[in-house]
């Protein structure tokens, strides 16, 4: 089973598709709020203008339906009573602009056209909303009204169609503004270093200390439990009292809390919650000059407070959301299907999600200056890809041979490394070599893959006070050989380094645990694991290894696993 590393193409993608969600997400909240018409008009330009913009820095083919496709997944995150629309209209969206520039080229005209059917896409969405919704005889409603207007206004020609051409026209000028603006700022981007941007170099975009680890208990119920909880406040928000959601969003992050709370540490660094302090207190502002009439400071504070609840929803559901999506079983599905690289570029996103929000500018900066706000994100953009390349997980290969208790693994080993080694591959590290006596397994040496030197690693426990595994001892002799093979100094020069096996004792920060946590952070070699079948997806997890190929040895001969890692090696 391959576990397959994630192409640049979606790590792109993922980026481009989280600028557009966090735009979505804070705009949109704050347009709706103001209840400013042709706020989707407005949004769909905002998406039009990151990814024609984008495109001049980043050029590969299929990154527009791939950053649609997963802004489209974030904005799940939105009520139930609206989540399908946006998100077909997002994918669609992108899907157009897309067609176009294949079709025409990365030229004026294609992203033109493409920027315009993208924009038009809205009125066509809508219509047949209005049809879904009320059935075929709104269509006769609309019809009969207009020939009444007709006759009543004495005009001679059908003016049926005349509002939906106005419409259409509208949303084909708007197309077109977008698409002069993100070629324009697509232009100016592509002429900036990333060096430019204020605090270039001081990694706005930290990895996370560690993913979960075995002791996590994935749930898929936790998992729907969550999106239920998210889909839950928001409706509450929407169609309650402010005290109804008040008390119940502050119980569902009280229970998120007890079961999340390595994710929730990481987003309470008081930055990131002063910002949407701010945005809350701005749009009660803005909301409060902008109506009239009885306790309008009320209401204007009363939606600040609102925002601010929403936002802690937005936040914290993409955190629980994002930790769940590390189950082996979501992978493990999305890894039979052309979306094999899905998952994690959805795990990318809800990483970067909070960075990309905290960096959009009030909104009176984005009407004044709009080429130089979506020019910086251009270059943010470009310092996340940066970020993301230099990280040891997106360029070490990791390769598992998997197998039941007995079933052969290191036997398997040694063979595949005679293959290697016969294509010129330099390993290092050990195998753990079963010692018997007659038909009994009485422990493990460790041997030496450079020297053919042996250790003795594991004998069957004879009252001594050694640390045991099960019913063998650990010698230390043998652990303190197994320590120095995998030091950087007895690996210079090897491109692969073989650990047989990683097991109970690693997962729980025992044995071979600390050098395997060296390696990953250095990422100098590729690594190959002998594990259990029934802890490959805990080791997986544990180390956070998003390039793996797993082998299993009951399914695959020697000769063509050799053949597998010699490619992937040189690829």
């Amino acid at each position: 089973m391959v576990k397959p590393a994630l192409s640049e193409k979606w790590i792109k993608a993922s980026i481009i598709g989280t600028i557009w969600a966090a735009s979505e997400i804070v705009l949109g909240s704050f347009l709706h709020n103001l209840k400013v018409p042709f706020c989707g008009n407005i949004l769909t330009a905002i998406g039009i203008i990151i990814l024609i913009s984008m495109s001049y820095r980043w050029r590969e083919k299929g990154l527009f339906w791939r950053a649609g496709l997963i802004c489209a997944l974030m904005k799940t995150m939105s009520p139930s009573a609206v989540i399908f629309g946006p998100m077909i209209a997002i994918f669609t969206e992108a899907v157009l602009l897309e067609t176009f520039v294949r079709a025409f080229g990365r030229t004026i005209p294609g992203y033109l056209l493409g920027s315009m059917a993208a924009m038009s896409w809205n009125l066509f969405q809508k219509i047949a909303n209005y049809i879904i919704f009320y059935g075929a005889g709104i269509v006769e409603v609309y019809t009969d009204l207009l020939h009444m207007a007709q006759k009543q206004l004495h005009l001679q020609t059908d003016i049926v169609w005349l509002p939906i051409i106005i419409l259409l026209v509208a949303d084909l000028i708007f197309g077109l503004l977008a698409g002069i603006i993100g070629i324009k700022v697509g232009r100016d981007a592509s002429r900036e270093s990333v060096e430019s941007l204020p605090g270039a170099g001081e990694g706005w975009f930290r990895q996370p200390d560690k993913k979960p680890g075995h002791e996590f208990k994935y749930s898929l119920i936790w998992m729907f439990t969550d999106l239920v909880l998210i889909i839950g406040a928001f409706f509450l928000l929407n169609k309650t009292s402010w005290v109804v959601w008040s008390l119940a969003i502050t119980g569902i992050v009280i229970l998120w809390s007890f079961r999340y709370k390595r994710v929730l540490r990481q987003l309470s660094k008081p930055k990131f919650w002063i910002f949407f302090v701010i945005i809350t207190l701005l749009t009660a502002f803005v909301f409060t000059n902008a109506q009239t009439g009885e306790n309008v400071l009320e209401k204007g504070l009363l939606a600040g407070f609102q925002m601010n609840f929403r936002a802690v929803v937005i936040i914290l559901g993409f955190a629980v959301l994002g930790t769940e999506l590390y189950n082996p079983r979501i992978r493990n599905y999305f890894l039979g299907t052309s979306f094999k690289h899905l998952p994690l570029a959805i795990e990318l996103s809800v990483e970067s999600l909070p960075f990309f929000i905290a960096r959009i500018p009030a909104f009176k900066t984005i009407i004044r200056n709009p080429v130089s706000v979506f020019s910086g994100f251009i270059l943010h953009a470009e310092s996340r890809l940066t970020e993301i390349r230099n990280s040891p997980v997106f360029h070490q290969k990791v390769f598992i041979i998997s197998g039941p208790v007995g079933s052969g693994k290191t036997s398997f080993t040694r063979e595949l490394i005679e293959v290697l080694r016969k294509e010129n591959i330099s390993v290092g590290g050990f195998l753990s070599e079963k010692v018997r006596e007659d038909t009994q397994t009485i422990g493990y040496d460790l041997v030496e893959l450079e020297t053919n030197e042996t250790e003795i690693l594991l004998r069957e426990s004879d009252g001594t006070n050694l640390d045991k595994i099960g019913r063998f001892a650990i010698y230390p002799k043998g652990f303190e050989r197994g320590m120095k093979i995998l030091s950087p100094s007895q690996l210079l020069g090897k491109k692969l380094v073989v650990i047989d096996e990683v097991g109970n004792l690693e997962l729980h920060d025992k044995g071979w645990s600390q050098s395997i946590d060296n390696l990953r952070k250095a990422s100098i070699h590729h690594l190959l694991f002998t594990v259990r079948d029934s802890m490959t997806d805990a080791v997986i997890q544990k180390w956070n290894i998003p390039q793996t190929v797993v082998y299993k040895v009951d399914e695959t001969d020697v000769l063509t696993c050799g053949q597998s890692i010699i490619e992937q090696l040189n690829s």
